[in-house]
């Protein structure tokens, strides 16, 4: 084959392809837009009332219910372990924050944390083929086939909130979740707001098991819930000043905060 009939072929098999990627993606529209149980949203956001966990048991429960169901393995190994939400103390969680007048018990508290799905999104930003992307209700997706595994999102990322698997995860997962795929060596990973739940009409899974110390909504409704709490209570954020807009806010109620 000479370079001008390889040429042609190329060309014509990008054409092709280019055709087919383009009506996969208005199948997927099409079916989006069908799917009545699908919980619409302008911009999805968290609300954790850390006052409403008992210990760090309850964050862990919540983590485990969450990696169960996300297929996130246990590699056994920190420096090889897979994390889509966990716990922090005060000073990691909120660093920038820390002052020797803070309540003692907020600064003895674990607070949870996972992905901020943030407004400005740096790790889409840096993402050179868009495995990273932000959808228009406000979710950080990912996309686990275009991955390529540079780990720019990772250094990007002021929050820590992804994952590398640097060996092949599936022997790692105890019982696998068949309605979700898993991941594989060499791909970055992360909370996703359980966007697969969202499009059944459920709520993501640790909102589900908190027992109302994680609420879900949308945070462009004045009438949902966690725009009430918002209203009415003290909030803060993490790591505001750099200007990432998080989409998870954490009540502070110090006289009622447990250690």
């Amino acid at each position: 084959m000479n370079r001008r009939n390889f040429i042609k072929i190329m060309a014509g098999a990008a054409v092709g392809g280019a055709a087919i990627y383009k009506g996969l993606d208005s199948f997927g529209a099409e079916a989006a837009a069908g799917e009545a149980q699908t919980l619409p949203a302008k911009h999805w956001g968290m609300v954790i009332d850390v006052s409403k966990f008992q210990g760090t048991e309850d964050i862990k429960q919540i983590a485990a219910a969450c990696h169960q169901y996300n297929n996130v393995p246990d590699i056994g190994k920190a420096d090889h372990e897979i994390k889509w939400i966990w716990q922090e103390d005060f000073e990691h969680t909120f660093a920038e924050l820390e002052s020797e007048y803070f309540s003692e018990k907020i600064k003895k508290m674990q607070y949870p944390v996972l992905c901020n799905h943030c407004e400005n999104p740096p790790c889409v930003r840096v993402c050179p083929t868009q495995a990273t992307f932000k959808r228009a209700d406000g979710i950080v997706n990912m996309d686990y086939h275009r991955c390529i595994g540079c780990r720019f999102c990772m250094a990007a990322c002021p929050f820590g909130a992804r994952s590398f698997n640097f060996v092949d995860p599936r022997p790692h997962i105890e019982k696998v979740n068949p309605e979700l795929p898993t991941r594989t060596k060499g791909v970055v990973e992360k909370c996703t707001f359980c966007v697969d739940r969202l499009e059944k009409g459920e709520m993501p899974v640790c909102a589900e098991v908190s027992k109302g110390a994680i609420l879900f909504g949308d945070l462009n409704d004045p009438d949902s819930e966690i725009r009430k709490v918002l209203g009415e209570s003290f909030f803060i954020r993490r790591k505001v000043e750099l200007g990432t807009g998080p989409s998870v806010y954490y009540v502070i109620r110090g006289g009622e905060a447990s250690a």
